[in-house]
């Protein structure tokens, strides 16, 4: 939280997110997870100062933003009657409507959230639903493994996402050779490479002569 606080009151509004330098971004992102995330809302935040938009649909256009994020955002920012539909959500509705059924598709769920949202208080409805959600899990009950959609996330220690953020947090402290960045993590080499490769080619970063430095 603390993390988030910080960045958004860095950047208040989406204008002067576009304004500011990615390099920036990136540094004021550490702390929040996947990297590319920054990467994207930056870029989001350029096209929004830009276009006009009807939510939903234009909403899913702009990059890093999919289904799930605009109906949040038309749902929460707007208090539009969409369908919302996360984690937290999906335990509610597994646990009260199909408290025995395995395999559980979403558009089965969607059906029961289109029968109960009511009307012009979606905002109210869906913080309802992931705080009590979250109640359930941590109550121990998660019925999540019987939808159709599950997916367990991988460890994140020893994983490709660790050598990347360990490679952007040290690259927020300055410049560095491919030598440093690929030493970062003890007898991970190939799999720092990779990570070095894959983030300059997404853009996350850049090089300069002989050294790598995030973006300006």
């Amino acid at each position: 939280m603390p993390f988030y606080t910080k960045f958004t009151k860095k950047f208040s509004t989406a204008k002067k997110l576009a304004k500011a330098p990615l390099s920036e971004v990136l540094k004021s992102w550490q702390g929040l997870g996947y990297n590319r995330r920054a990467k994207m809302l930056h870029q989001a935040a350029k096209e929004l100062r830009a276009t006009r938009f009807n939510l939903v649909a234009r909403l899913e256009k702009l990059p890093g933003i999919g289904s799930y994020t605009a109906r949040a955002v038309a749902a929460f920012a707007y208090n539009q009657d969409v369908i919302v539909l996360e984690t937290n959500i999906r335990t509610v509705v597994l646990h009260h409507f199909f408290p025995k059924k395995r395999k559980v598709s979403d558009s089965e769920i969607e059906k029961i959230l289109i029968q109960t949202l009511p009307k012009g208080r979606a905002r109210e409805w869906y913080s309802a639903l992931m705080d009590y959600g979250a109640y359930l899990k941590r109550s121990g009950i998660s019925h999540n493994a019987r939808s159709k959609t599950y997916t367990k996330q991988s460890k994140f220690a020893g994983s490709l996402r660790e050598a990347r953020g360990a490679i952007l947090r040290e690259l927020a402290k300055g410049s560095r050779t491919e030598t440093r960045l690929i030493s970062l993590l003890d007898n991970r080499v190939l799999q720092m490479r990779r990570a070095l490769r894959n983030l300059f080619a997404e853009g996350l970063i850049q090089k300069r002569g002989t050294v790598f430095t995030l973006p300006r």
